[in-house]
């Protein structure tokens, strides 16, 4: 995957969470075929019917764990590895474990109320589903090029689009877990995932319009001369007296521009900023320009440092 040109920081291989969470579930998928039976372990871990909400609640958790094959888990792990580490990297672990298990649960809530028919539910695909998502809201333009899926160069935000539009059409022309996928399970997972996402920008940029609203503005008002408090002989008073009159005078007319300026320059960024929160509110954060990105970073840093 070829990342965009304005990274901040080296992303590593694997974060903490996203390790963890491969290794559970090679763990889980390498005890399905060597140490208890398959259907056994399947049993205790996937999610069934209604009823296990109160004889194994546990299982709405448990059946993102457990995988039909080994194609499956290959594919969902796959993805965790190219989109969970830097999306974990910019909004720590304990966030991005938070948002997986949300999707996840997503994705048993749509498969349970549009679809499910008995059949066990399992797989990290919703939460998988959730994820990529997220990558492509927070950085569109990426590249990647992910053979046989994909034979040529496609930016993220495409991916995503085509992934969810097949899972919509084979979906609703099925209704039903078609060759062992639960596709609903999948549109459940991008649903909670956007929901999150949006929610959790419209509340960032309400606090960010609460700080800002509490800058006060820088007064106009010119700085008042400062008396002397040191007495000096009757000497060569007159010649004294004029050159430091003159000297307050231009340091008065100096700090009175300035401030004027500066109170100005302050009023016209804060309608900029205003400007850029309502383009993001309206048409999300990827529609911002490099200078409106630049603009959002500097008052973002301004704030911090307040």
């Amino acid at each position: 995957m070829n990342h965009s040109a304005t990274d901040e920081y080296d992303v590593p291989r694997l974060t903490p969470a996203v390790q963890w969470l491969i290794a559970i579930n090679v763990a889980i998928y390498f005890l399905q075929l060597t140490l208890v039976r398959q259907s056994d372990l399947v049993a205790a871990l996937a999610f069934k019917s209604p009823g296990d909400l109160t004889q194994r609640p546990w299982t709405i958790v448990t059946y993102m764990f457990v995988h039909a094959g080994f194609l499956h888990l290959a594919f969902n792990m796959w993805m965790l590895w190219l989109f969970g580490p830097r999306l974990e990297q910019a909004w720590g672990q304990r966030s991005f474990s938070f948002y997986y298990l949300l999707c996840g649960l997503g994705g048993w809530l749509a498969d349970l109320l549009i679809v499910h028919n008995g059949t066990p539910l399992l797989g990290a695909s919703a939460a998988i589903f959730g994820v990529m998502l997220a990558y492509a809201m927070r950085w569109p333009d990426d590249e990647l090029r992910i053979f046989p899926l994909v034979f040529v160069a496609m930016k993220v935000r495409w991916f995503v689009v085509l992934l969810a539009a097949w899972s919509l059409i084979i979906g609703v022309m099925t209704l039903e877990p078609a060759e062992g996928t639960a596709y609903m399970a999948h549109l459940g997972g991008f649903a909670i995932g956007w929901l999150y996402l949006r929610a959790a920008s419209v509340s960032s940029l309400d606090r960010l319009r609460q700080r800002m609203s509490q800058i006060p503005d820088v007064p106009d008002e010119p700085p008042r001369a400062i008396p002397r408090t040191h007495t000096r002989s009757r000497e060569r008073t007159t010649e004294i007296d004029e050159i430091v009159a003159r000297s307050n005078a231009m340091a008065s007319k100096r700090q009175s521009t300035t401030l004027s300026l500066s109170a100005k320059d302050g009023k016209q960024r804060i309608e900029q900023l205003n400007l850029v929160l309502d383009k993001i509110s309206e048409r999300g954060l990827a529609s911002l320009s490099g200078d409106e990105r630049r603009l959002l970073e500097e008052m973002s840093k301004q704030l911090r440092s307040d």
